[in-house]
């Protein structure tokens, strides 16, 4: 499976000679920041990041994008989020544009929930690529080049004025139509596993009753990477050796007995937060995956 790349190791990728302080990307409203894709590397390294990343690209090169690829060769808008791994091979010697990039915590939480939610930043199943003509291509990079300029001001809430222009750039990308001409990776199977058990294991731990599990199906996951659920299936079965719903099963399970170990909600609570709306079912399924009851692991905790 990809290893996933951080926001510090991105800054020690690309601004090895920097004398950045690293601690700064730790600050309370999270982390953003605006390049110039001048200098930006000929190849990255194919992987998941751990921030959000809404590039122009103007120059050609191949976008690998989980289990697909594009050749880019017109000026271009990329979405990418820390779901799906990604990278860019360079063509062309002459790379221009800007990119920018930001931790979760730069999101407010109640955006999510909005009309965002289903923005080309947020929708894993969107295809991430929106080529741009003549005038949209003026509108984005009027947008970044403000972008650039309000970071390098002294001005008290430039980073409000920032994500004010970030949503600009995701409703520019909203009015288009993002590119269908991708084209499948040789080794498709292995990236869609790869993504499966990524997004699988990214839905963990849950912190909260209330924060249900929203992913817990075979559809649900074949929604979510935008693939049909049989090609899925296929994938997880041909290069785990096990099928997609026994991944899903055997998490959830290993999930509920860390919360029925580790915290004090109840068994209505724990099995509510992990999508079943009966304890009932969830005590059934518990003990089909594990042998036990709930109220078995409890007492033994005791």
């Amino acid at each position: 499976m990809s290893q996933h790349e951080t926001i510090n190791d991105f800054y020690k990728r690309i601004l090895k000679d920097s004398c950045l302080n690293l601690a700064e990307l730790n600050t309370r409203i999270g982390h953003v920041n605006i390049f110039s894709r001048d200098n930006c590397a000929t190849i990255s390294p194919y992987s998941r990041r751990d921030y959000y990343k809404v590039s122009l690209i103007i120059g050609t090169g191949t976008l690998h994008y989980a289990d697909k690829w594009i050749y880019i060769n017109k000026p271009a808008l990329l979405f990418s989020n820390p779901i799906v791994p990604y990278s860019w091979e360079a063509e062309s010697e002459t790379q221009e544009g800007w990119f920018c990039l930001f931790t979760d915590a730069f999101i407010e939480p109640g955006e999510r929930k909005g009309s965002l939610q289903e923005s080309p930043l947020f929708s894993l199943g969107a295809n991430p690529v929106y080529f741009l003509d003549e005038m949209a291509l003026k509108e984005v990079s009027d947008i970044f080049m403000k972008m650039q300029a309000e970071i390098q001001s002294n001005y008290p809430h430039k980073y409000n004025v920032i994500k004010n222009y970030l949503h600009l750039l995701i409703h520019q990308a909203m009015k288009l139509s993002p590119t269908e001409e991708f084209k499948k990776q040789i080794n498709a199977s292995t990236r869609i596993c790869g993504l499966f058990l990524e997004l699988l294991e990214r839905q963990f731990p849950i912190d909260a009753p209330e924060n249900a599990l929203q992913i817990k199906t075979a559809q649900d996951f074949a929604n979510s990477l935008s693939v049909h659920v049989n090609h899925l299936n296929r994938s997880v079965k041909e290069i785990s050796g096990k099928t997609t719903t026994e991944h899903i099963a055997s998490r959830i399970a290993q999930e509920a007995k860390a919360l029925l170990q580790h915290t004090d909600w109840n068994i209505a609570e724990i099995g509510y937060s992990l999508g079943f709306q009966e304890p009932a079912y969830f005590t059934n399924f518990f003990k089909k995956n594990t042998g036990i009851t709930p109220n078995t692991v409890r007492l033994q905790m005791a």
